[in-house]
């Protein structure tokens, strides 16, 4: 399951399905959730995504991008 991602549901009587996901993957899902918390940084979400949807700006590498914010090992 963690390798893929897999989701599964456990089914309960009487009361809500649950489900069964990665610890990493409800990492991930609980960092999304908090980005839009900030009205700032909603905004900046937001303005980055309608450029992506119109195809505005300069495709970066990943590589490129982490060297940009840091996060390199040099």
């Amino acid at each position: 399951m963690a390798n893929n991602q897999e989701v599964v549901i456990i089914k309960r009587r009487g009361v809500e399905n649950a489900a069964l996901i990665s610890a990493s993957e409800l990492a991930g899902l609980l960092e999304t959730s908090h980005l839009p918390i900030s009205p700032k940084n909603a905004e900046r979400l937001l303005s980055a995504f309608e450029k992506a949807m119109k195809k505005e700006g300069t495709p970066q590498s990943i590589d490129d991008l982490k060297k940009e914010v840091g996060l390199t090992d040099s």
